[in-house]
Order: C-alpha cells, then sequence, then structure tokens
C-alpha cells in the first residue's frame, strides 16, 4: 500500500544534520534565543530528518536537543516545537498514556487517536506502549473506561478489521443498525459497537448508503439520537473517519478553534501528527465544509512565533 504524499511537511532535499544542528544551537546560544531560526528550520525538515538531528546535536555539543529547546522556549510554541521533535508513534503513545494516567480521563485523545489510526498503527503503538512504560495498553484503557465506550475502545485496540467489502453482508449490517436504534424502544449499543468497530471503511461506506434507503437517516443522526456521553463521541469519530479520515480531523480542527477560546491541544496536535500524512487533503475537506481557509482561520486564531510556526506546517492558503 504506497500511499501518495498528503502532507505539506517533506524530507529536505540537501539534508546536512550537523549543518542543522550548528544553526541550532547558534539559535539558542548566549542572550536571547533566534525562535525564527528554530521553527523555519524544523517545520521545513521531515520528522526522520529531526531524529538524525538530535543525534548529530548530542555527538557534536554533548547536551540533548530537546532539553535545550525546553529550556529556551515556553508555553504552547515550544509544547508544538516538542511535539515536532517527537517520532510519530512515540508521540502518540505519550499522548495516550496523558490521557489516560493525568487527573480524570481525556476522552478526546482516545477517541480522536483510535479511531483514526490504521490497524497497523495501531498495533504499533500497542508495541511501543510496552516498551516505552512496561504496561499494556489495552488494560489501561479498560481500567479507565466503562460500559460500550470501554468495549468499542478494546474493539479498536484488538487492530483486527476487515479488509474489502463483504458483499453479502452490507444489508443485513445495515438491517442490524436499523433494528438496534430507529425501530428500537431503547438502543442495543452491542450492534453498534460489534458492526462499526469490526467492518473496513469501504464495506461501512456501502452499509452507511443501505442504511439512509431503509432508515431516511444518515448514520450520524441517527447514532447521535440513540447514543450519548463518550461512547456517541467515539461512534460519530468511527463513522466520520470511516467515511473520510481528512474530513474528520477538518472539522477536529474547527471545532478546536471556533467560538471563544482555543483548545491548544487538539490544534497541536492534529498540526503535528497530519504534517506529513494528508494536511494537503484536511485542508481541501476544511475549505470545503467551512466558510474560510484552515489558514485563516489559524491566523485569526493564534499569535506570535506560535502562529508562525503552526502556519508554515498548514502550508498554504486556500482562499
Amino acid at each position: 500500500m504506497l500511499q501518495a504524499h498528503r502532507g505539506t511537511v517533506k524530507p529536505s532535499a540537501n539534508f546536512n544534520a550537523s549543518t542543522d544542528a550548528e544553526v541550532l544551537q547558534k539559535a539558542m546560544k548566549g542572550l536571547g534565543t533566534d525562535e525564527d531560526a528554530i521553527l523555519q528550520l524544523l517545520t521545513a525538515r521531515s520528522n526522520a530528518q529531526r531524529q538524525e538531528i538530535k543525534t548529530m546535536y548530542k555527538t557534536l555539543f554533548g547536551k540533548d536537543l530537546v532539553d535545550d529547546l525546553k529550556g529556551e522556549l515556553g508555553g504552547k510554541f515550544e509544547t508544538l516545537i516538542v511535539a515536532l521533535m517527537t517520532p510519530p508513534i512515540l508521540y502518540d503513545v505519550t499522548s495516550l498514556r496523558n490521557a489516560i494516567k493525568g487527573a480524570g480521563t481525556d476522552e478526546k485523545v482516545l477517541i480522536e487517536i483510535l479511531a483514526s489510526r490504521t490497524p497497523q498503527q495501531v498495533k504499533d503503538i500497542i508495541a511501543a506502549y510496552r516498551q516505552e512504560y512496561d504496561d499494556n495498553l489495552e488494560e489501561d484503557v479498560a481500567g479507565d473506561t466503562s460500559g460500550h465506550f470501554k468495549r468499542l475502545l478494546v474493539i479498536l485496540l484488538q487492530a483486527n478489521r476487515q479488509t474489502g467489502i463483504q458483499h453479502g453482508n452490507i444489508e443485513s449490517d445495515a438491517q442490524a443498525l436499523f433494528k438496534a436504534g430507529e425501530e428500537k424502544f431503547g438502543t442495543d449499543e452491542q450492534s453498534f459497537v460489534t458492526i462499526l468497530g469490526n467492518r473496513s471503511p469501504e464495506h461501512l461506506r456501502k452499509v452507511f448508503d443501505a442504511y439512509m434507503k431503509m432508515s431516511g437517516y444518515e448514520m450520524e443522526e441517527s447514532i447521535s439520537r440513540e447514543t450519548s456521553g463518550g461512547l456517541k463521541d467515539l461512534l460519530l469519530a468511527v463513522v466520520k473517519c470511516a467515511r473520510s479520515v481528512p474530513a474528520y480531523f477538518a472539522e477536529t480542527l474547527y471545532y478546536a478553534m471556533k467560538g471563544v477560546g482555543t483548545d491548544d491541544n487538539t490544534l497541536i496536535r492534529v498540526m503535528v501528527t497530519r504534517s506529513e500524512v494528508d494536511m494537503l487533503d484536511i485542508r481541501t475537506e476544511f475549505r470545503r465544509m467551512f466558510a474560510c481557509s484552515l489558514h485563516s482561520m489559524i491566523k485569526g486564531d493564534t499569535g506570535g512565533d506560535y502562529r508562525k510556526a503552526l502556519l508554515l506546517l498548514c502550508g498554504g492558503d486556500d482562499a
């Protein structure tokens, strides 16, 4: 499965790790920090290249680059730069760990990562989580959640989604969902959890069409009416990701910035994790779904070096 590169951040062509390490060291040396030099350089390198710079920085100067950056920078800008310096799987792993081990469970993070990552990525996350913390991610998630919300997270953590379209099951899946929800007094959540957790995205898209014909409702409408709380949010995320992962993230970014105050953690997480994956598609979907471009919304909602770095990750304006 070779995926076309739909990211805005690409590997730098004439890359030299030791030159870059020296530029960063100079930017942090002496009085004051050249934030601009740091953000211009790091947003123009792929994550793999940033790891090489980190290794070379220690080789040349005997110091840890991330520690030095943390010492020089502050606030949201620091959080963003440290995120850019973290290998992708490890970033997901630490995000999940903080979501589980922090005060209260950050359901939003569990939902976003586990609903949007591919089965292979989920397997890699589980292995890296064990390596990093010597803990079992599934046990940690299960110990921190309950009910059908927990069951669906556990199903997603099995990373056993079917592939392809089971043509013989499209109608029966749609029928099962209809019987479990709209047609029933009360809701049979288990059917939703099992079907939405285990079928492939392309199969689910066919099921959603059949469901619409059968019930007169979009899948999302029924879920919003029939379920609530964390389960509702997770089911909706799974359905949206089955339809289009970039559209799911466009919507996630929009609501992170809409209204009073910004959910900076979500903004940083999505901009960093999708910058080398599908940011171009996210921008296209954003423009299609909302009355403005992603670029203009970030510009209006953030400030300073933080804004500069985010706009470089966004990569351009779709006015």
